[in-house]
């Protein structure tokens, strides 16, 4: 599942990391070859950080090889890395829509302190949602818990204030006569003073397809594919130039060490990860190649670590071996240093999207 483009920035480290291309037990049973003048192959990963004068793109293959080093999956992408001033001053508006993982308000953060520096975009960020553990400026639409459907469907009376777990979808309103529809001009004058936002982010999928089985999983995705497709239809009737980026659900953390500490016996990681593998591949069927609907997709679970960058804490082996081992244990929330790296993913990706909008 290697995306046909995949952006970048000078000075930014991208990262394609081997294991969330592919959907196996064991990927250490496969070998991955990787052809690119630029960057190195590691272990794990191909890994590059653009030098400033290197702009534009190229393209980057990879194999990937049995044991009996026969082909058995192969694809290419570009590499698009953007000018280190690209959007330089310019003004630029971003919404973020998603779960917990934007709850967390990590990776919002993240894009701020990115564009903060000399030579990028003055970035304003728009949203009801200020988390008490947010950094000052950090806002945006992002919830635990919350998929697609809620989005879409969530009514409850109360939008834009008060706890979170007591709001319903910040989109949905009511006229006064039981008649409820996804107004996204009475959220912009409700929350932006009447202005759509530049851009807008999704990223959801974890909890729309957390509980699916592989006899589900298809019907799961259709749902929700059809609760995005109406957030797109809301944000488009008031603004068809809004650009609109995908970020298809992360992988979750590499150890089922992670699940058993938080689901015990109740999920599975490789279930969640085949799930969320699916997952990723219908959202590029559906939403890629609709650049020209200012529609895109946001490749950030190839650059996630799975490995090192979600949390962990020490625990004995067992109860017979007093000396303790690390072992994972948040199975979809990566750390913060796994946040940062989601954080560089949409941060070059809206580089790239200064550049060619007005």
């Amino acid at each position: 599942m290697l995306p046909d483009t995949v952006y970048a920035v000078p000075g930014i480290e991208t990262n394609i990391y081997f294991d969330n291309l592919i959907l196996a037990v064991n990927p250490r049973n496969y070998a991955f070859d990787v052809t690119c003048d630029k960057g190195k192959q590691q272990s794990e990963r191909w890994t590059f950080i653009p030098a400033p004068e290197e702009t534009g793109a190229f393209p980057l293959k990879i194999e990937v090889r049995n044991s009996e080093n026969q082909i058995v999956a192969s694809a290419q992408t570009s590499i698009q890395i953007s000018p280190q001033d690209a959007g330089k001053d310019k003004p630029v508006s971003l919404l973020m829509i998603g779960d917990s993982l934007t709850h967390a308000s990590i990776y919002p953060q993240r894009v701020m302190e990115a564009c903060s520096s000399p030579g990028n975009p003055a970035l304003t960020l728009v949203g009801a949602h200020v988390p008490e553990s947010a950094a000052p400026g950090i806002r945006h639409e992002g919830y635990g818990g919350w998929a697609a459907s809620t989005f879409a469907t969530k009514f409850t009376g109360i939008m834009h204030t008060g706890t979170y777990s007591e709001r319903g979808s910040p989109f949905l309103y009511d006229d006064g006569k039981g008649n409820r529809s996804l107004d996204f001009a009475h959220y912009c004058q409700d929350i932006n003073g009447g202005k759509t936002p530049d851009y807008i982010t999704i990223f959801l999928g974890c909890n729309d397809t957390f509980g699916a089985t592989d006899e589900t999983i298809e019907s799961t995705i259709d749902g929700m594919l059809s609760h995005m497709d109406a957030l797109v239809a809301m944000i488009h009737r008031v603004n068809p130039n809004t650009g609109i980026g995908f970020m298809p659900p992360v992988p979750p953390a590499s150890s089922q060490d992670a699940f058993g500490a938080n689901y015990k016996c109740g999920q599975t990681q490789w279930q969640y990860r085949r799930n969320q593998h699916r997952a990723v591949e219908r959202m590029y069927q559906h939403f890629a190649g609709r650049q020209k609907e200012h529609i895109f997709m946001i490749p950030a679970f190839v650059n996630l670590d799975c490995v090192h960058n979600y949390p962990e804490a020490p625990e004995p082996a067992n109860a017979q071996k007093e000396d303790a081992l690390l072992r994972q244990n948040n199975g979809v929330h990566p750390a913060p240093q796994g946040y940062r790296q989601i954080g560089d993913s949409l941060y070059c990706w809206l580089k790239a999207q200064v550049i060619t909008t007005p």
